[in-house]
């Protein structure tokens, strides 16, 4: 693939999954035996990725702590948020600084990454390098093993992502973007819905359907449902 930079997203203070995020943050949980920060790193490397960043700020000192101990293949940098969290949007534009011009993928590691991604995210590419819009992974809520999601957008014929009354599709936490998309803004706390909805607006967000099943750590109820499955 030709996009080798990415982005993991784990800033979030993970008060969803308390008790188990007093003491670790929430990328170090684990499931079946595999932290979800070690997972997305290994589905990066699989896709060829060379170089990905953290952002970190709760307990940020066991995220760096833990890249220290492994030895992966893809050069990792941790980018601490000191002070006030920036949020998803602010977070991704402060990470991402050393991207400059290139195109990136934004993974958030809530979501179970498994094989069985890589051909979509390989579509995901394409669509990305064709169209040189910034493109996002989603699934049909039906797909979601956690049923509580309501839908975040729908799709038109031309791949164009929509927000409507009703919608049929959830963002799965994977996305191709270059930082040309954040235009003027100044990295402070702001969250990616805010340039989402900038980019539906002018018709430049794109989307690729994901027919695989979506697992995601939403909150401890789902966490533990989880860990007592086995996911291929």
């Amino acid at each position: 693939m030709k996009v080798k930079k990415a982005l993991i997203l784990s800033a979030g203070l993970g008060t969803r999954l308390l008790p188990l995020t007093k003491k670790i943050p929430k990328p170090l949980v684990k499931i079946n035996g595999v932290t979800l920060l070690e997972n997305s790193i290994k589905f990066l490397s699989s896709l060829g990725v060379k170089h990905i960043v953290i952002n970190s700020h709760h307990l940020y000192g066991e995220i760096i702590n833990f890249i220290k101990s492994k030895k992966f293949l893809p050069r990792i940098t941790v980018v601490v948020e000191k002070g006030k969290i920036l949020d998803t949007g602010g977070g991704i534009l402060n990470a991402s600084k050393e991207f400059k011009k290139e195109a990136f993928f934004v993974l958030n590691p809530d979501t179970i990454w498994r094989k069985e991604y890589k051909r979509e995210f390989k579509k995901l590419e394409q669509i990305y390098l064709k169209n040189k819009k910034p493109t996002m992974l989603l699934v049909h809520k039906k797909n979601s093993y956690d049923q509580s999601f309501k839908g975040d957008f729908n799709l038109n014929s031309k791949k164009e992502i929509l927000r409507q009354k009703n919608n049929r599709f959830i963002f799965t936490g994977a996305q191709i973007i270059d930082r040309s998309i954040f235009k003027k803004r100044k990295i402070k706390p702001f969250p990616m819905n805010k340039v989402w909805d900038e980019l539906i607006k002018n018709k430049t967000l794109l989307g690729v359907l994901s027919r695989n099943k979506f697992f995601h750590i939403n909150n401890y109820k789902i966490y533990k449902k989880l860990n007592k499955k086995v996911i291929g």
